[in-house]
C-alpha cells in the first residue's frame, strides 16, 4: 500500500509517499519563504499561485525519489482544510483529478489531524494521548481519543502561540518566518531582564491568550528606542520565557482535564512552534514531573508537510473512510467537526 500526500495549506508546497509499514518513501517540501519575506509574512494570492507553478515539480521529484511511477499509487490523500482557501483547493484539486485518472481512491485530510497523527507514524504512539498543537495558525490542548475522535480540553482566545513568535520578531525586524529567528536570539539573552504579563496564567483552565503578551513586548521596544543587539537578544529571552512559563501551568492544567476523560499517559506536541527547543523543554519537565512519556517528532516533521498528510490518509483508509471527489475544501475545519 502506497499513499500519495499533497499539502498546501499555507506557504510550503509539499507531496509525500508513504507505504503501508509507515517508511516516508519521499518527502519533498517547497519553500516559499523567498517569496513573502519581503512582506514579512504570507500573502494569500501569492502563496495559492506559487503552489499551482510548483505542484506538479513535487509530485515528479517525490516520485522521483521514491523510485515510482504514478501509477504505483495506491491512495491519493491531500489537505482540504483549514488554511489559506485558495492553496487548499489547488492542493486539493491536484489530488482530485489523479484520483480521478488512476481510478483511486481520494481522502481528504484535515490539515490538524495530519499534526494530531505525526507521533503515531513517527513514534508508532497509541490511543488515547494528549495533544498540545503548537502553529502559526493554532494553539489548542486536545485530547486524541482515536481516529476522528478529539476533544479539545483548552486553546488561545486570540493570536495563536506560532502568530506571537513572528509578530514579535517583526517588531524587530528579524525577519520571516520569526519563530526560528526569536529562538536564535534568545540562546544570548537574559530571559530575565524584562519582566512580561502572561495572561490568563493563574485561571485554571487550558485556555490561552497572547495578544497581551505581544502588546507588551510592543510597548517595551517602543521604550528602549533604538535596540541594540543585546536588547534584541534580551527581549526575545525574556518573550520566550513568558511563553514557556504559560505553557507549563496550562500544560499541567490540560492533564488534569485530559485525565478524566482518559488513560493513555503520553504527552505529545506537534505543529510548527513544537519545533522550538525551548518550548520542547518545559513540556519534558512537565510530561517527567507528572509521569507521562514525551514524543516531539523529528523537527522537520512538526513544520507543515505532506507526510503528515499522507499517514494520515493511510490511517483513514483503513478505517474504510474514503470521500468522494465532490467533497469540498474548507478555509474553517475544526478537529472536533470531523
Amino acid at each position: 500500500m502506497r499513499v500519495l500526500g499533497i499539502e498546501s495549506s499555507c506557504d510550503d508546497t509539499g507531496v509525500a509517499i508513504i507505504d503501508s509499514n509507515r517508511c516516508i518513501l519521499s518527502n519533498i517540501v517547497i519553500s516559499q519563504k523567498s517569496e513573502h519575506e519581503i512582506f514579512q509574512g504570507v500573502v494569500p494570492e501569492i502563496a495559492a499561485r506559487s503552489h499551482m507553478k510548483h505542484l506538479k515539480k513535487a509530485i515528479n521529484l517525490a516520485l522521483s525519489e521514491a523510485k515510482m511511477d504514478i501509477k504505483e499509487i495506491d491512495v491519493i490523500a491531500a489537505t482540504s482544510g483549514p488554511g489559506l482557501i485558495g492553496g487548499v483547493i489547488v492542493g486539493a484539486m491536484f489530488a482530485k483529478a489523479i484520483s480521478s485518472v488512476l481510478k483511486k481512491p481520494f481522502i481528504a485530510i484535515n490539515h490538524l489531524e495530519g499534526h494530531a497523527l505525526t507521533a503515531r507514524l513517527t513514534d508508532q504512539v497509541e490511543y488515547p494521548y494528549l495533544l498540545l498543537l503548537a502553529s502559526g495558525g493554532h494553539c489548542q490542548y486536545v485530547a486524541i481519543l482515536g481516529l476522528g475522535k478529539y476533544k479539545i480540553l483548552g486553546q488561545t482566545l486570540d493570536d495563536a502561540i506560532g502568530e506571537a513568535f513572528d509578530k514579535v520578531a517583526k517588531m524587530m525586524n528579524l525577519g520571516f518566518p520569526g519563530g526560528p529567528e526569536i529562538e536564535k536570539k534568545a540562546l544570548n539573552g537574559n530571559g530575565n531582564r524584562f519582566e512580561l504579563p502572561m495572561p490568563m496564567i493563574n485561571q485554571k483552565t487550558c485556555d490561552m491568550s497572547f495578544s497581551g503578551l505581544k502588546t507588551a513586548v510592543r510597548i517595551k521596544i517602543e521604550q528602549l528606542g533604538m535596540l541594540s543587539e543585546q536588547d534584541i537578544c534580551d527581549v526575545a529571552a525574556s518573550f520566550q520565557k513568558a511563553i514557556s512559563n504559560i505553557i507549563y501551568k496550562k500544560t499541567k492544567y490540560a492533564i488534569n482535564e485530559y485525565e478524566k476523560i482518559a488513560a493513555g499517559k503520553t504527552l505529545v506536541v506537534a505543529g510548527g512552534v513544537a519545533a522550538n527547543k525551548a518550548l520542547r523543554s518545559t513540556l519534558l519537565s512537565v510530561a517527567q514531573e507528572s509521569g507521562y512519556n514525551f514524543v516531539a517528532p523529528p523537527i522537520n516533521l512538526c513544520t507543515d508537510n505532506a507526510a503528515m498528510i499522507a499517514f494520515a490518509g493511510l490511517e483513514r483508509f483503513y478505517a474504510g473512510i474514503i470521500n468522494d471527489v465532490s467533497f469540498k475544501p474548507r478555509a474553517r475545519w475544526g478537529l472536533e467537526d470531523l
